[in-house]
């Protein structure tokens, strides 16, 4: 991978998305697209896709560029830089599609850019199916690969056991490297899997706001999310039965003892909420 030169990153923290397995609704993909336009993020490296893309599984596309030329534009997984306003680091944004082989190449080779340009914390994004309703806040759950990050960011050591995806397996490389990292997942509700889902990417979003202790502008997501969750409401309202299934997943989920019911995750809710107004003041 060549790089762009790139000077001066002050302690880069890197967030990093891939679209697959890993990325149900597209959501956890559309935080680093909006992250990308609303910091002004540069493309400074592209993994050439040549060794890890099946270009029959992922093909190339062909569109027209700004100049009314045709572009064939290959698939493959881009790195970016940007300096937000008001945080006192910098950020690597990685913004890929799961590979097709010769994953242990491709995470060596992807950690290795990271390391050349400092980045000193990875942090993964995903969203899976779930049973959640709608109608509801979209979980979001943590881990982390660190002690130390697990108590911050009130994250527990993932006991999960199963098939993984690249976010997984560079996870699992930043404990080999010795780089702190942490990953967050969106369950999405599992009877509106079509993308994109803008509740499930802001609900990502409030989470790296934790983490980084900074308010990131929403744009229009908020109003997008209002707008998915009335169109679902209205899906469900023609047909009896996904209406009874909402209200069986409503029930369950308001019985069950959730993060999102605790005193601690509306306190740090209501926080989030003051930074913002205070930087719209």
């Amino acid at each position: 991978m060549e790089i762009e030169t790139v000077t001066g990153l002050v302690r880069p923290v890197v967030i990093a998305a891939f679209e697959g397995w890993n990325d149900a609704a597209e959501s956890a993909t559309g935080v680093v697209d909006h992250l990308m336009r609303v910091w002004n993020a540069k493309v400074v490296a592209a993994i050439d896709p040549e060794d890890y893309y099946d270009f029959q599984v992922n093909r190339p596309t062909v569109g027209i560029d700004e100049h009314g030329f045709r572009k064939l534009t290959w698939p493959s997984t881009h790195v970016a830089v940007a300096s937000p306003p008001d945080l006192h680091r910098d950020v690597i944004l990685i913004r890929g599609i799961e590979p097709n082989m010769r994953w242990r190449q491709f995470t060596e080779e992807l950690l290795g850019t990271v390391d050349e340009l400092g980045g000193e914390l990875l942090v993964t994004l995903g969203a899976l199916l779930s049973d959640s309703p709608h109608t509801r806040p979209i979980p979001v759950s943590g881990s982390a690969t660190e002690a130390d990050l697990l108590d911050r960011l009130s994250l527990e050591q993932s006991t999960y056991e199963g098939p993984t995806g690249i976010v997984g397996v560079l996870q699992e490389a930043c404990v080999r490297v010795d780089m702190p990292a942490v990953s967050y997942w969106a369950a999405v509700p599992h009877y509106v899997a079509q993308p994109p889902c803008p509740k499930a990417t802001l609900a990502l979003i409030g989470r790296l706001e934790d983490l980084l202790e900074v308010p990131i502008p929403l744009g229009d997501l908020p109003d997008e999310a209002r707008a998915w969750e009335r169109g679902v409401d209205e899906l469900a309202e023609e047909d009896e039965d996904i209406a009874e299934y909402v209200r069986s997943l409503e029930e369950s989920r308001d019985t069950a003892d959730l993060p999102e019911a605790t005193g601690e995750a509306i306190a740090r809710e209501f926080e989030r909420y003051l930074k913002r107004r205070g930087e719209e003041d």
